[in-house]
């Protein structure tokens, strides 16, 4: 199974991968052929216990509408599902957004066990977990013999010894490890240039469950070839009938030493991974998961001593635990602060495999105290974690990741893995110094729109309709611009399906028909209690409403859902901003502005709008100014800082200001019309300026701050307004004002 040389493979096809297609997947992003990409994701629903997603950091006390098991009785049928499309691909590790520095290759004679024993502190029955082999009285413990508690035999020995040949051709050099699974020694392949192999074989030979747990490992790694996974070379047996699986040499540091080797520079004192790499670290090891859920298979047992980094790749080891997805009857493996609080009951599913990859990303970046105790299927909160309420967004996925039911975690490991890389978009974005992501297009939802005066959901970004909806076909061909010519359109759709459904929410809160929306929005929530766009429809039938607290809960139940995506975060700090909360919005709307360059316009006219209705003036213009010239929002952030700096009757502006106020007008984005309304308010605030203070040295739209120039500037502006007035009696009228204006003369 050696791969072909590089060169001779296919590159992969999907967008900034570098890698090449070796037997079927991509050998830097994991991922099959963008042609051929794996199954889509679909979206669950925030924890049952919504209002405990909840960070203190960024959205202190803040409800949420309930959603998925919260909305079903104590025990639902199973969730609908959906799927949205194909997961987004990176690069290599680190996704292209942060370095993840590499781990050189081990030599591993350097990692052989001398002696190879297993620590008495690890000795425990394989039937009923009782210690065994423990020291009595100064002498060491026995590691033969039975269990005290059920007679169970037990023998921590390795059973095959340096310079032993197996199957004809891999001579055993030494124990590299031990674990609940069995003994894993080096071995050298005399058969292919001595080179390193791994040869793994049972703990404890008398131990039935473990017995027919690596027979099972043989079938299922038979199937397995993907370049995220360790491969299998082969499987031989000793002359004593024991089988043993021979498989790659993966030569670098499993996460869990990475962790030990940090911990051990920094004193002994914990040092996690930093958050941008260990988040790295889980979205380039979950195509993995992907495709051994596309097999039917469950990995089980993931946690950081199963994951090995090697130069700037990962392989996820120890299959040991691999089972079918719909075997009922092979012993479980897992691991106590890992293994979902289901499994014991109810077996493990794919949403447990997804768990068991949330609490491992929270195991690597803070000392989690506790994780198999106390926490041990909990998570501490960002009062207690710096790093939870530094990243709320991070929280929020970990509380997704590890929700109590099934049902309301992440259903998919390709919807698990771009939330994630929403995520990690955001911490390193936190951490670019002001370098604004490029942007990248969302799956759920279109780019925000440009800030409307007075309408403070029009702006917000609209859903993408879903490609797998049977019904997408027919909605995308409905053009009609009128809301009710929509809503006629979309009652004759052959199937009244979720999109129809949510087609008709939007179309009907487009023709202010709030009652109708409500009706639709009941109609999808009924059909699924997870669906969290029809949640969002009902924010923004809230904000239509003016009724900003119910907004607030219903973004925030739809942001604890996608953790990973910016819109539900910006509709959260508009209805936040409407509804008192302005530390919170500003926080969110800080997230937006620096995560996303099609978000940078939003989040800084937030921030501009709340520093004004806090008035602070420099600090809205402050914001304003972020906004950059390759925005479409540039000629409107031009025009609000010219508002903002010619004052107003209340507040006059002074005249070094209004010189500013006339050069940002002649970059603001207006008609004709509007142009010339604030142009002569410009003049008009400096005429009293002048009057007030004297002649100054500025200009002031070309014309110079006396009474004299201003006039005349005032006049003429008034003469051409009237122009551009298509109403008689105003157009009289501003001749009447340019009259007025008219520096006085003697004649």
């Amino acid at each position: 199974m050696t791969p072909p040389a590089r060169g001779a493979a296919p590159p992969c096809t999907r967008g900034g991968c570098s890698g090449s297609i070796v037997d079927g997947y991509c050998d830097v992003c994991g991922l099959a052929p963008a042609a051929a990409a794996g199954p889509d994701a679909e979206v669950p629903a925030d924890p049952a216990d919504a209002p405990s997603a909840i960070s203190r950091s960024a959205t202190s006390g803040l409800g949420a509408v309930p959603l998925g098991s919260s909305r079903t009785p104590a025990s639902p049928a199973s969730r609908p599902t959906r799927r949205l499309g194909s997961a987004t691909a990176s690069s290599r590790l680190g996704a292209g957004l942060t370095h993840v520095p590499p781990v050189p290759e081990i030599d591993p004679r350097q990692l052989l066990l001398d002696p190879p024993t297993v620590a008495e502190e690890k000795r425990f029955c394989a039937a009923c977990n009782a210690p065994v082999g423990r020291g009595r009285d100064g002498q060491p413990g026995r590691t033969k013999g039975f269990c005290a508690k059920c007679r169970t035999p037990f023998d921590f020995d390795p059973t095959l010894r340096p310079g032993m040949l197996l199957g004809g051709q891999y001579e055993i050099v030494g124990c590299l490890a031990h674990g609940g699974m069995g003994w894993i020694y080096l071995a050298r392949d005399r058969n292919l240039n001595d080179r390193w192999v791994v040869v793994k074989g049972l703990l404890n030979a008398g131990d039935p469950d473990a017995a027919r747990a690596a027979v099972a490992e043989k079938q299922f790694l038979a199937e397995v070839e993907h370049p995220l996974i360790v491969e299998i070379y082969n499987f031989v047996a000793a002359p004593d009938g024991t089988s043993y699986i021979v498989m790659e040499y993966v030569g670098g540091r499993s996460l869990n030493q990475i962790l030990k080797d940090r911990m051990a520079a920094n004193g002994g004192v914990f040092s996690g991974i930093p958050v941008d790499q260990a988040i790295a670290y889980m979205v380039e090891i979950l195509p993995a998961f992907s495709y051994l859920h596309g097999l039917g298979l469950l990995y089980c047992d993931f946690k950081p001593a199963n994951v090995i980094q090697v130069g700037d790749s990962l392989k996820l080891i120890d299959l040991g635990g691999v089972r079918r997805i719909d075997d009922d009857s092979s012993a479980i493996y897992g691991t106590v602060g890992f293994q979902a609080p289901e499994v014991a009951s109810d077996g493990p599913s794919v949403a447990s495999d997804l768990y068991t990859v949330a609490r491992t990303l929270a195991v690597l970046i803070f000392e989690f105290r506790g994780y198999q105790t106390t926490f041990e299927t909990t998570l501490p909160g960002p009062a207690d974690v710096a790093v939870f309420a530094e990243h709320d967004s991070l929280y929020r996925f970990l509380l997704r990741g590890t929700a109590p039911r099934p049902q309301d975690r992440f259903q998919t490991a390709e919807e698990m893995r771009d939330q994630l890389m929403g995520v990690l978009r955001e911490v390193t974005a936190a951490s670019a110094h002001g370098a604004v992501t490029a942007s990248t297009p969302s799956r759920a939802f279109e780019a925000p729109g440009i800030p409307v005066d007075g309408v403070p959901w029009a702006d917000l970004p609209e859903l993408r309709t879903d490609p797998d909806d049977p019904q997408a076909a027919y909605l995308s061909s409905i053009t009609a611009v009128d809301p009710q010519a929509r809503l006629e359109a979309l009652s004759a759709a052959p199937q009244r399906t979720m999109g129809v459904m949510l087609a008709e929410a939007h179309a009907a809160l487009d023709g202010d028909d709030e009652q109708l929306a409500v009706a639709a929005i009941n109609d999808a929530l009924a059909a699924d209690p997870w669906e969290w766009r029809a949640v969002w429809f009902q924010g923004l039938v809230a904000l239509h409403a003016d009724r900003p607290h119910d907004a607030i809960q219903a973004f925030n139940a739809v942001y604890g859902q996608i953790p990973g995506e910016l819109a539900p975060k910006l509709a959260l700090a508009r209805a936040c901003e409407l509804g008192g909360e302005a530390d919170i919005a500003a926080r969110l709307y800080t997230v937006c502005a620096r995560t996303d360059a099609s978000y940078v316009a939003a989040g800084q006219f937030g921030l501009a709008h709340l520093a004004a209705a806090g008035g602070d003036r420099d600090a809205a213009l402050a914001a304003l100014e972020g906004i950059p010239t390759t925005s479409r929002a540039y000629g409107e952030a031009r025009h609000q800082r010219a508002l903002l700096l010619a004052g107003t009757a209340d507040r006059p502006a002074g005249i070094d200001d209004l010189s500013a106020a006339a050069i940002e007008l002649d970059r603001a984005a207006l008609d004709p019309a509007q142009r010339q309304a604030l142009h002569i308010r410009i003049l008009q605030h400096a005429l009293v300026e002048v009057q007030r203070h004297g002649p100054s040295t500025a200009v002031i739209a070309g014309s110079a701050a006396d009474e004299r120039s201003l006039r005349l500037a005032l006049e003429q502006a008034w003469r051409d307004a009237a122009r551009l007035e298509r109403d008689p009696r105003q157009r009289w009228a501003m001749i009447d004002r340019a009259n007025d204006a008219r520096p006085r003369t003697p004649t």
